[in-house]
């Protein structure tokens, strides 16, 4: 009566009607394959290529939107489409240097031909001599200028091709990788100005966790194991993921290392920089293992309590202490 609540009696006297009124169920040991697990914690990380800051590469004002917050793109889908004057200057400015290429190369023409006729009179006469210097270096001169107003025609095709349609005032903002629309800093009618973020696309599909495993643990670390981690604000739900990848070098101060993990299921729920506790199964073992309700825990320590002997309807229990390892599903 009473008594045999307190762990802390060596040893446990019950009758015959205690024993069937406290429902207490015997087992024995058994042998269970239970994997070692190391506790880490850690961050849900994106890698850079799987994030993008949507700009402009010429300023203009925006025309249309054609997303929203959360939803889901393909890479180069049009995400805005904007005016720009500095577009239509850039089509004049290469018209213009279109004409001059033109000039360029009729003077070409012109000045071979005389670079011919003047080689010839040099043969016959030295006083030719420093005309055709003047024409030959006339021609080098222009065949540079081609070559320039080339690469200068070439450059602004790129910036225009860059806009989308060359013969559109309109221009096209695309996205650069396919992802979810995360941030929209931008209406119709804003200034679109270069480099400034107008859109965020993040592809949590790449999604995975960096998890920070002390020195002690590291040599039982590696890659293809298997990590499990909960997270705490979405009910509880299991992550599976496994170990791609074991960092070289310590982080900082902490004399842990870096340990990459993919992420197998429900990318989708989670967001860079969640933190997550994990548990990384390193190896299994067999070892003897009691149901986690044998345990009596009290004061710090662990008890479990063994019939001894049972006699004439008396049950007498030993409790002996114990030090567990790991615990797995009970």
């Amino acid at each position: 009566g009473g008594q045999e609540e307190n762990p802390m009696l060596k040893e446990v006297h019950l009758n015959e009607a205690q024993y069937k009124a406290t429902g207490l169920v015997l087992g024995g040991f058994e042998k269970k394959n239970l994997s070692e697990v190391i506790n880490a914690n850690g961050y849900t990380k994106l890698p850079p290529q799987n994030q993008a800051q949507v700009s402009v590469q010429l300023p203009g004002t925006i025309k249309t939107i054609k997303v929203i917050e959360g939803q889901a793109v393909k890479a180069g889908q049009i995400l805005a489409t904007m005016q720009s004057m500095a577009y239509n200057n850039l089509r004049l400015d290469r018209e213009k240097l279109n004409q001059e290429l033109t000039a360029s190369q009729s003077s070409l023409e012109f000045l071979k031909l005389e670079f011919a006729r003047q080689k010839e009179l040099t043969e016959e006469n030295v006083n030719a001599k420093k005309v055709f210097q003047k024409v030959s270096s006339d021609l080098q001169m222009e065949e540079a200028k081609i070559k320039t107003l080339q690469s200068q025609i070439a450059i602004l095709g790129q910036n225009i091709e860059i806009g989308g349609n060359s013969t559109s005032p309109i221009i096209n903002i695309t996205a650069p990788i396919s992802g979810n629309i995360t941030d929209i800093n931008v209406t119709i009618g804003a200034a679109a100005e270069v480099g400034k973020p107008l859109f965020s696309i993040v592809d949590n599909s790449k999604m995975h966790v960096d998890l920070l495993v002390y020195e002690k643990d590291l040599f039982k670390v590696k890659p293809g194991q298997s990590v499990r981690f909960i997270l705490t604000n979405q009910d509880g739900s299991e992550i599976r993921g496994k170990i791609f990848s074991v960092g070289k070098s310590f982080e900082n101060e902490t004399k842990s290392v870096a340990v990459h993990a993919d992420i197998l299921n429900e990318k989708q729920m989670l967001i860079p920089g969640m933190y997550v506790n994990a548990l990384v199964d390193v190896g299994s073992n067999t070892v003897n293992a009691l149901p986690i309700e044998a345990i009596i825990k009290a004061e710090g320590r662990e008890f479990v309590f063994v019939l001894e002997e049972e006699k004439d309807g008396e049950f007498h229990f030993q409790r002996i202490e114990v030090k567990t390892g790991t615990s797995q599903l009970g």
